[in-house]
């Protein structure tokens, strides 16, 4: 048996030794083979692959099988969770559907109760962003629309949500914007609900500054902030964005405009409010008796009271003198006057 065994391996140590041999001239013709640059050659490899390729796609088929497998997975797992998320936010969306109907009866019944009249000319130009022609030292961007849309220097810029800036020059077929977040940029505003006003300062940053603050103790970081018609600048009521406690420990505003999305702009259309020059028009003078005086000819109005005639001054009546009393223009008296003349005749 020792005698068998040595004798096959005997025998294997040389089979084994030519088949590795041949396997190393085989790798090293096919390495030479493809490293030769010959047209001949490039055909010959051609037609070796065209050969010998085909023929491996029963090899290949579990593999790419098995992929494919995985690809559909993986595209089941993504559909699946999108599918999640949409139903998350159609939930969240009926939620807001719901409180937006409420506040919208709410709001009808309000300004029914109310009659509140809104302002029909504050309407708007939407306008596209061209460029972007700010610096580090300098916040504005550039719109389509000029003066042949009727753009106004000074009027109010909105991105959809809230007061982005306002028109710093008009050109025929362009508008610029500076930003509330320029330097230069000064806004009155108010916070609610205390009722404050500040003047909101651009500092070339996101959070622009409020300065000159009535009460800043009244103010609490997520307050909201409105635009205030001080100075005739903007409409008042626009949202402008909330308080917020800065790094430096001063108070600013986190604006409700989206800068980093400034593709499209609104340019509200508003109007001087009316100015009022004659102070007749608001207090009628009045005269000694206290009837009103027309404050154009300075004539008495006996029409001030057309709808009550209890309310109408009574008619003078001429007294006689009484003794002691200071002389007064015939037809004047004075309810002191009358009461002593009443008592008087009383006695006698």
């Amino acid at each position: 048996m020792p005698s068998d065994r040595s004798n096959e391996a005997d025998f294997v140590r040389p089979v084994r030794r030519l088949v590795l041999g041949v396997i190393a001239v085989v790798l090293l013709a096919l390495f030479l083979l493809w490293r030769i640059d010959s047209p001949r050659v490039e055909r010959f490899r051609m037609a070796v692959v065209d050969t010998v390729v085909p023929n491996m796609d029963w090899a290949m088929a579990p593999v790419t099988r098995v992929t494919r497998m995985f690809e559909d997975f993986r595209s089941y797992a993504r559909i699946y969770e999108q599918n999640q998320e949409l139903r998350r936010e159609l939930q969240q969306m009926r939620a807001w559907r719901e409180a937006a109907l409420q506040l919208e009866q709410r709001n009808a019944q309000l300004l029914d109760m109310s009659r509140v009249r809104l302002d029909p000319q504050l309407t708007h130009v939407t306008g596209v962003v061209m460029a972007d022609a700010g610096s580090p030292y300098r916040q504005s961007v550039l719109i389509n629309v000029g003066a042949r849309d009727g753009i106004v220097d000074g009027w109010a810029v909105m991105d959809g949500l809230g007061l982005a800036g306002r028109i710093a020059g008009v050109g025929d077929r362009s508008s610029r914007v500076i930003l509330l977040t320029d330097f230069n940029s000064r806004v009155p505003v108010m916070v609610q609900p205390s009722g404050q006003r500040a003047l909101l300062s651009g500092d070339n940053s996101r959070v622009p500054v409020l300065e000159f603050v009535e009460s800043a103790e009244a103010l609490r970081p997520g307050d909201r902030v409105v635009s205030a018609s001080d100075g005739g600048v903007f409409p008042p009521g626009l949202l402008v964005g909330e308080v917020v406690q800065g790094t430096d420990g001063r108070l600013r505003v986190r604006l409700a405009a989206d800068y980093g999305r400034l593709d499209f702009l609104r340019v509200l259309r508003s109007r001087p409010a009316e100015r009022i020059e004659q102070s007749g028009t608001l207090l009628r003078p009045l005269d000694a008796a206290g009837t009103p005086l027309d404050p154009a000819t300075g004539e008495p109005l006996f029409d001030a009271y057309p709808d009550d005639e209890s309310l109408a001054p009574a008619p003078n009546v001429p007294v006689m003198p009484v003794p002691g009393a200071p002389d007064l223009p015939v037809g004047v008296t004075t309810a002191p006057q009358a009461d002593a003349e009443i008592s008087g005749s009383a006695d006698e």
